[in-house]
């Protein structure tokens, strides 16, 4: 017995085409006072161009989604990211660009053969920095938006330090300042091939560029995400190979290129933010892992608790994504590495074994020992399937909270903001944007992250359906 349909699941994955700007009056319970600043979220907004169906979500074209909360209102607001693609094909009505994750161009391989461009749809991260807004996707350089009306003002080359072609993540982290120093951004690009370069940037809070170091790894890297402690970036770089000959003959996207190795470590790469060192590969057990909660150091060893899955489900031609059979896939899982330098070895050991995904914490504890996390999970604790929940863990106690919207609701990637005079770790808000298969619509919940077992503090209930996104961020920052 399920606790969803797949029709309400499925819904969540219709277009969003229309562009809104109001303010939101439709609310169960209150928002609270000290709750000021804007909530941004990303993600795929169109599934199809002029009925032309895409083949995965992730080839999506951008929708950057804004709340903004004040004096206890909050004003909604979206807006697609105009690049270059999202253009080209609006005005031709179909689909002219190849997709990484196997959307192709209408007339089979013979109009895809040797068409190596693939368009860059800016829809998987965002970031408000350094007076600037920033829609994010790893394959390509960022689009910077007009952060009080979302619209597109262009590709940003991030003060010119970014090449033209060179990637930016869409995984930054941010290092809170302490003992007086200011917050820093780190974030990196990759360039792979049989070789791999990662590029690391570091920025201050005015977006000045503070430290660009590059090291090159053997091997093609497919590297998604890292975590960071004050001295090192970690990344893993996960056993997949990448064939490019069927993407090369117009017969397959890049994505669907790549295959995993079941056979082959997984390598953690450990970076020194100092320069001080060379870098350090060292090796684990195979997993495949998008996403990092968290890394800090402990006596002479380093922790980095991981999303992992136990293979990489290759995304097959001609599947329609809806309609995937969630028994036949790996689902994420909660895994701690304990990383000894001195040993040169990797244990790891199994935290949660709930289907889980996007996790997030309190920002001040980024790279530092933590007690609380929040992640998105499946509603049955065991088994594969859609996000219906978000899990509190407490590290110290061992307590286990879940915050459920089954039947007929879907969660994503939980936000946490720290309430302006907190105290405790846990002390703040969790944000997120949750669908409602029952109305076909979205909602904006804002919990209360001290306790998840109480009712929602506030229910902001949108006009329409926003799609299941990727990634958001906050900034006390009030853009209406």
């Amino acid at each position: 017995m399920t606790s969803y349909t797949r029709e309400d699941w499925q819904r969540g994955y219709e277009s969003q085409p229309n562009e809104y700007d109001y303010w939101i009056d439709d609310i169960e319970g209150e928002i609270p006072e000290d709750l000021n600043g804007t909530f941004f979220r990303n993600g795929p907004g169109l599934l199809n161009i002029n009925g032309q169906p895409i083949a995965h979500p992730f080839d999506g074209d951008g929708m950057v989604c804004a709340i903004s909360f004040k004096n206890r209102r909050a004003h909604f607001r979206n807006r697609f990211v105009k690049t270059e693609g999202y253009v080209a094909e609006k005005a031709a009505g179909k689909i002219v660009y190849r997709g990484v994750f196997g959307t192709q161009k209408p007339g089979g391989w013979l109009a895809n053969i040797f068409d190596l461009k693939n368009k860059n749809i800016a829809n998987t991260g965002i970031l408000y920095w350094g007076d600037k807004l920033l829609a994010l996707w790893e394959g390509g350089q960022p689009h910077s938006l007009n952060p009080q009306n979302l619209e597109t003002i262009g590709i940003d080359d991030v003060d010119g330090i970014l090449q033209p072609g060179q990637t930016f993540s869409a995984h930054p982290r941010i290092e809170k300042g302490k003992d007086g120093k200011g917050d820093v951004l780190v974030n990196f690009s990759v360039k792979p091939g049989l070789s791999s370069t990662i590029t690391i940037f570091e920025f201050n809070s005015q977006g000045k560029l503070l430290k660009r170091y590059s090291h090159y790894i053997p091997g093609f890297a497919f590297l998604h995400d890292m975590a960071i402690t004050p001295n090192y970036c970690i990344f893993f770089q996960n056993p997949i190979s990448l064939n490019p000959l069927p993407f090369l003959l117009g017969l397959r996207g890049i994505g669907q290129c790549l295959d995993f190795s079941p056979n082959k470590s997984t390598q953690v790469i450990l970076i020194p933010r100092d320069g001080s060192k060379a870098l350090k590969i060292l090796e684990t057990k195979p997993c495949f892992v998008f996403h990092h909660c968290n890394a800090w150091e402990k006596n002479g060893e380093i922790y980095v608790d991981s999303i992992c899955y136990k293979s990489f489900s290759q995304i097959d031609l001609g599947d329609d994504f809806r309609e995937v059979d969630f028994d036949s896939i790996p689902e994420g899982q909660l895994w701690r590495f304990k990383i000894n330098l001195s040993e040169n070895n990797v244990e790891h050991k199994l935290l949660e074994s709930r289907c889980c995904e996007f996790p997030t914490l309190n920002p001040n504890n980024v790279g530092e020992a933590y007690r609380y996390l929040f992640i998105g999970v499946a509603d049955k604790p065991s088994g594969n399937a859609p996000l219906q929940g978000i899990l509190k863990i407490d590290w110290q106690t061992g307590e286990h909270q879940v915050f459920s919207v089954a039947p007929r609701g879907f969660t994503g990637e939980p936000l946490f903001v720290p309430f302006p005079n907190g105290v405790n770790e846990d002390d703040g808000w969790l944000l997120m944007l949750m669908y409602d298969g029952a109305k076909h619509r979205s909602d904006v919940v804002i919990l209360d992250a001290r306790d998840l077992n109480k009712k929602p503090v506030g229910i902001l209930h949108l006009k329409h359906h926003i799609p299941y996104g990727l990634h958001g961020s906050f900034t006390p920052n009030f853009f209406g």
